[in-house]
């Protein structure tokens, strides 16, 4: 062992807290990507509170959060203007037997920010409006089949989607049979598959874009692909919604999708998601049509007003104080802090960040240039112990240069340690543990 590389940083609550969590919760944890698996072992701290850019664990550690609740805090914690608006509603009540005017101030706010839609239902979640918004499409075209970019991670829960997934157990065969996949800048291909399901092909979904930027022409030539074979164009905008520009990634590229969802963002950490897009795919799920009905969205929790006031503080607040630009900023600072540390310490081509810089992921690599758990976990170590908690490099608006230049300082330390591991050519001695694992497998 190289003690001065793996000086004690013990999360004694945290381990305690975790195994109450497991005991009760499949997964210890309500989301996946937030399971202790995804962090080295013993060190998954279990959260007390956050304030704007910072969390507290329940041992007492401070930490720079990246990647808040999984993006969707992307204007920082307890954000003054948020929770102004939600407390606003909170003494007001929050479900009634009837719509609440609060809906349609919200439905409003949304159009007038994202312009690109002309009708917009909230649910709770992503997961129930991209899987409207396939239902929909399939009514609308009479047609069995999705077509999903096989090279985004997630779309949703239901049997759709994770039945192309390597957890696909409890979804039946003949559900799988249904999803097509082509993969992400390849035009050709996807024609190859509208032509091989001539007819079957609902809709496209896909993320318009998310660590690469999409080839030139490419989402017109989407566009374009889907109006010839006359299937529906889904944007899944969870994390291009107001990170890419206030109208999304369809604001910012100019290519107009038929229907598109939004969520994380929108909220600021409450619960809002929303299926938005044209007005004759929509009315559909509405009662102002002629044709068979379509059961769009109908959740009793679906338009709780201290939710929908969240999501109209933060379209004001990313509007009003360009928050947006902010987040590209604050990513472009870090994303060159973070290059300029690893080739300073010779891990320049091993710890890569990638993305836009309001979305910054970034990838560990080994002696052969190849992903490793083993790397992540050296690296994921090394940056909490130094009080960071990033399983991304997701930014929020909350940060300041200060969180910055000391996140840069930390992974410069984790480099130092991650470039004795590949000379080694072996990470294990800094590891702790077992690797941390990815969320999509087969066996526990």
């Amino acid at each position: 062992m190289h003690t001065e590389d793996t000086e004690e940083f013990l999360l004694p609550r945290s381990r305690l807290a975790n195994e109450r969590l497991h005991a009760l919760i499949p997964g210890g944890a309500h989301t996946y990507a937030k399971g202790d698996d995804q962090y080295p072992e013993n060190l998954a701290p279990v959260i007390s509170h956050g304030h704007g850019a910072h969390v507290w664990d329940i041992d007492g550690n401070r930490y720079i959060e990246y990647g808040s609740g999984l993006r969707s805090v992307s204007l920082g914690h307890a954000h003054p203007r948020v929770i102004e608006a939600v407390r606003r509603e909170l003494d007001r009540g929050s479900n009634f037997v009837r719509p609440s005017i609060v809906e349609v101030e919200a439905a409003e706010r949304f159009l007038a920010t994202v312009p690109t839609a002309e009708m917009v239902k909230f649910a709770k979640n992503g997961s129930d409006a991209t899987t409207a918004a396939v239902r929909l499409a399939r009514a609308a075209t009479g047609r069995p089949r999705v077509a999903l970019c096989a090279d985004h991670p997630f779309f949703s829960v239901d049997d759709w989607f994770i039945g192309t997934t390597p957890m696909a157990a409890g979804v039946p065969a003949a559900t799988n049979e249904l999803t097509v996949a082509f993969p992400y800048g390849d035009l050709a291909a996807t024609e190859e598959l509208l032509t091989r399901y001539e007819d079957e092909v609902a809709c496209l979904i896909v993320e318009p874009a998310t660590h690469t930027e999409p080839p030139p022409g490419y989402l017109a030539g989407l566009r374009e692909l889907a109006d010839r074979y006359g299937c529906v164009l889904i944007f899944d905008e969870m994390i291009t919604g107001f990170r890419w520009s206030e109208a999304g990634a369809q604001g910012l590229y100019g290519v107009v999708p038929d229907l598109s969802t939004f969520g994380k963002a929108l909220g600021n950490g409450f619960a809002v998601s929303a299926l938005a897009g044209r007005r004759d795919l929509m009315e559909r799920g509405g009662l102002r049509h002629s044709g068979d009905r379509v059961f769009l969205l109908s959740t009793t929790h679906g338009a709780e007003t201290h939710s929908l006031a969240a999501a109209m503080a933060v379209l004001t607040t990313y509007v009003e104080e360009g928050v947006t630009a902010r987040l590209h900023t604050l990513g472009e600072r870090l994303a060159a802090g973070v290059r300029d540390a690893a080739a300073g310490m010779g891990v320049g081509d091993h710890i890569v960040v990638r993305g836009r810089a309001s979305n910054l992921v970034f990838a560990t690599l080994d002696e052969n240039r190849q992903p490793s758990q083993q790397y992540r976990t050296l690296f994921l170590r090394r940056l909490l112990a130094g009080g960071v908690l990033a399983p991304s490099f997701v930014v929020s608006s909350a940060l300041d240069d200060a969180d910055i230049d000391h996140t840069v300082d930390v992974v410069a330390q984790a480099c130092a340690v991650y470039r004795k591991a590949l000379d080694a050519a072996d990470p294990t001695p800094w590891l702790g543990g077992r690797p941390v694992k990815p969320v999509f497998r087969r066996l526990v």
